[in-house]
């Protein structure tokens, strides 16, 4: 699969890269997507949700009164989860969400979920980008002239560029990421998937292993 190669001023340099067939040319599998981007997504909880439980609350060991003769149920601690401000029954306790998934699972849906915006032609080559200094307006620059200005997009480069990554982090709708960072969830969730030049052969070495 050929594809032309851009400028950051969303020109064609005259120069195509090819594509492996292999990874954007995948027969999608979008159980696996679905099973990628579930364990992405439960692994990004927190899980230190916390109520406190009888055993936790401060307050009197004191029998608050006697056990006969009031016409009421009986009680015997102000902390018991019938009070107000008594403890909770059976309330949430920290744990983790961590869900297992196979390399090879993970492999298919990064595959698949690439194929899906190659299909879609949403899946952009651009020259490496590099910035003098971390300017938001030079990378707004480059997503005008790519016309992908109001929709999420997603940046892959080969290695971490800082200036790159600080002149994008204001923009809610785009993302800078390496070509060792990328996961299914980020490919999904942009509108478009926007490669640098070096970045190819960086994720067809980790997509091929």
């Amino acid at each position: 699969m050929k594809v032309a190669v851009l400028d950051r001023n969303g020109k064609e340099t005259g120069r195509s890269v090819e594509l492996s067939n292999d990874i954007f040319g995948f027969e999608p599998n979008e159980h696996a997507i679905y099973l990628d981007v579930k364990q992405y997504l439960a692994h990004q909880r927190q899980g230190n949700h916390k109520a406190k439980e009888r055993a936790e609350i401060a307050g009197s060991t004191r029998k608050i009164k006697k056990q006969k003769g009031t016409g009421t149920a009986r009680a015997g601690s102000i902390k018991s989860p019938v009070f107000r401000g008594g403890g909770r029954i059976f309330g949430p306790r920290p744990h983790g969400y961590d869900q297992k998934l196979n390399k090879n699972v993970k492999r298919i849906a990064r595959r698949s979920a690439l194929s899906l915006k190659a299909k879609e032609n949403s899946l952009m080559v651009i020259e490496d980008l590099a910035f003098d200094a971390p300017k938001t307006k030079d990378f707004i620059s480059v997503l005008e002239s790519l016309g992908i200005q109001a929709k999420k997009s997603l940046f892959v480069l080969a290695d971490a560029n800082k200036n790159v990554y600080l002149s994008s982090r204001n923009l809610e709708l785009s993302k800078v990421v390496t070509s060792s960072e990328l996961n299914t969830y980020s490919i999904i969730n942009a509108a478009n998937v926007v490669l640098s030049e070096s970045a190819i052969e960086a994720i067809e070495t980790n997509l091929n292993k």
